[in-house]
């Protein structure tokens, strides 16, 4: 399947290629540049010509929702503005800003009451987002404010029937289950009321509608995990990570997945060891083993990046091998920590699939 003639043409004189996000059944995703009167802008494509031909007609109906939602919000400063809508690709801006499950924003209060006004502005206009539970779907912006991202699953409603105060309720209801994960000495008592009773319709699909929808996205589809690496990430990695391990001069590891145009999903394997040229062996060891495929990358590091408890920090280390330097800037704010990861950057190894998005600092 081709892009319609108009789509193409205004891709080809206006959209530079960048960073490949994500690419799934229902659309694939990048961010590159995309030429306005007044110059390049920083956008966000999706396009649903590359999709197989079995998934097309919902992929054609989510897009079609996305495009509509968005034309909507348009001004209301929620989500990204929609740049350019096409038949079968749309151009939204670019937001300057880092998933929430990434942020991790810990008793961070302002961004939750952001994320309320955010999400009255969006209900006031008749947009119920519908897909909130996801943490990706939330971003914490550079400026500190909430905005909302996907809208594939939008409605738009002319009135404010019962069904849309029932689905306007499911979205404040997600918006409170993360202020409950990351602030919850700040709810409210409504507010935990609101959390203690879901909706009729909400109760009904977990008994029912999400089972048949888990078993079709992960045994259909190979959705299993929020960052999109699928059944390589989820299944794979593991059993990679214990091959690793094995070789008694690696400390740990961390392996993270990201798009890649020519395998669909790629894995980088970030190993913390002294020996600089043990990359080769570990290839040889994981060829030899028979299991899984090896990942595409493997970098060899001196420390891997750890948060307050320990933990490697697979936010900054996802973002390294998706090439997405900038975002990393408004995570790391000390100067041993930029210091430090600035020489995991200077090594990173997924360079067939990048764009100018590095920052002085950080590059």
């Amino acid at each position: 399947m081709s892009l319609p003639r108009d789509d193409a043409e205004i891709l080809s004189a206006q959209w530079t290629e960048g960073v490949l996000l994500k690419r799934d059944v229902f659309s694939s995703v990048e961010r590159g540049r995309f030429r306005m009167p007044n110059g390049e802008v920083d956008a966000i494509l999706r396009r649903i010509d590359q999709v197989p031909l079995w998934s097309y007609i919902l992929a054609r109906h989510l897009f079609q929702r996305e495009r509509r939602a968005l034309a909507i919000a348009q001004g209301l400063n929620v989500g990204p503005e929609l740049l350019w809508g096409g038949k079968q690709a749309l151009v939204r801006g670019f937001i300057d800003g880092v998933a929430l499950h990434l942020v991790k924003p810990a008793g961070n209060v302002a961004y939750f009451r952001s994320a309320k006004q955010a999400l009255r502005r969006l209900h006031r206009a008749g947009i119920c987002h519908n897909d909130l539970a996801k943490e990706q779907n939330w971003l914490v912006g550079r400026d500190g404010q909430a905005y909302l991202t996907d809208f594939q699953l939008a409605t738009c409603f002319r009135t404010r029937n019962r069904l849309f105060r029932i689905a306007a309720y499911e979205d404040l209801r997600h918006l409170l289950k993360h202020k409950r994960s990351y602030a919850p000495a700040a709810l409210t008592p409504k507010e935990r009321k609101i959390l203690a009773r879901k909706s009729m319709v909400a109760s009904l699909w977990l008994a029912t509608g999400k089972k048949v929808y888990r078993a079709i996205t992960r045994g259909l589809f190979n959705f299993t995990d929020r960052e999109g690496g699928g059944r390589r990430l989820v299944n794979d990695a593991p059993v990679l990570m214990l091959e690793i391990r094995k070789n008694p001069a690696v400390r740990d590891a961390a392996i993270v997945a990201f798009p890649d145009r020519r395998v669909g999903v790629g894995l980088y394997a970030f190993v913390e060891s002294d020996q600089t040229a043990l990359e080769t062996e570990l290839k040889g060891e994981l060829a030899a083993a028979g299991g899984p495929k090896p990942p595409e990358h493997i970098q060899i590091v001196k420390a891997l990046p750890r948060d307050a408890s320990g933990k490697p920090r697979i936010e900054l280390l996802q973002l390294v091998a998706t090439n997405q330097l900038d975002l990393i800037d408004t995570m790391v704010t000390s100067e041993p920590d930029r210091v430090f990861l600035k020489n995991i950057l200077e090594a990173r190894k997924n360079l067939r699939d990048r764009f100018n998005f590095e920052t002085a600092d950080m590059n």
